[in-house]
């Protein structure tokens, strides 16, 4: 989780780094090519090329269009918003998934899921503060940011099913380069990155592929409910980060939301434990 924390933040900086220079489709672009040669590297090293199969493509198709959007809001919200709204506002995820698996993988939802989207959406509220403040353009990418993300899991975890994290990882990366080649190209003119951008590029691609897998890791190693608590450290951490490097301010509504829709998701993520185990005892 310290890896995933650490990632995630430098992604943050990184991202906020190369905006100056780079447009989002530009910046997708490059971490997408930057991606394939990552995974291919990897893979040909793990001997988890052969894994790669053009299999439910349909599927793959849906999943990157739904991360390569929300990807997108994100790196424009960073830089549009105070990065500790952005964090928490992301931090919604979780609620989002909740709310469209009875859709997508045809999941009960029941009352404890529907009370922790209400609650997190108040947490919501708590950070965007609607009529304390206009509603900033990076604040609503933020919030959508974060409905892109939870039907990118959502798909993914349709992928599992069947493919191995290899072929995922592949098409991932194949599919939004491409993505990014088109919507980056579509005005005629692609921006090459400059020589000191380069090494924010490579952190962009190194850390988004690095963040996941330690969040992946760590799920296998310690349950949900101790993991989500860990990964919320980015919020102070980010805070900090911003303070330091941009001079973002402290604002308690900001934690004060946050930690409301953290304690929604948790509070979903332990109900759906006790169910789970109450089903299996009774089995």
């Amino acid at each position: 989780m310290t890896g995933a924390i650490v990632s995630f933040s430098s992604m943050a900086v990184a991202g906020r780094e190369v905006s100056l220079e780079l447009d989002t489709f530009e910046i997708m672009l490059y971490r997408s090519l930057l991606g394939i040669a990552l995974v291919l590297g990897v893979a040909s090293v793990a001997g988890t090329l052969r894994q790669v199969r053009a299999n439910r493509m349909g599927l793959h198709l849906v999943r990157n269009v739904s991360h390569f959007t929300g990807q997108n809001l994100w790196f424009f919200a960073i830089t549009a918003a105070p990065l500790a709204q952005v964090f928490a506002l992301e931090f919604s995820q979780p609620l989002w998934v909740a709310l469209l698996a009875p859709l997508i993988l045809a999941e009960h939802l029941n009352r404890a899921r529907v009370f922790a989207a209400v609650t997190g959406f108040l947490g919501i509220l708590i950070v965007a503060r609607p009529g304390a403040e206009p509603i900033s353009a990076g604040l609503v990418a933020a919030a959508l940011a974060a409905i892109g993300f939870a039907g990118s899991a959502l798909t993914t975890k349709l992928l599992t099913r069947t493919e191995t994290i290899t072929s995922i990882l592949f098409w991932l990366t194949v599919m939004q380069a491409t993505f990014g080649l088109i919507c980056a190209g579509i005005d005629g003119s692609i921006t090459l990155p400059s020589p000191g951008n380069w090494p924010w590029v490579g952190v962009i691609a190194c850390a988004g592929l690095l963040a996941h897998f330690c969040l992946t890791q760590a799920l296998s190693l310690a349950p949900a409910t101790v993991v989500i608590p860990l990964d919320f450290a980015r919020l102070p951490v980010i805070a900090i980060v911003g303070m330091l490097l941009y001079g973002e301010p402290l604002e308690t509504p900001v934690f004060l939301g946050a930690a409301v829709i953290f304690a929604a998701i948790y509070l979903n993520v332990w109900n759906e434990r006790r169910r789970r185990g109450k089903v299996v005892t009774e089995r």
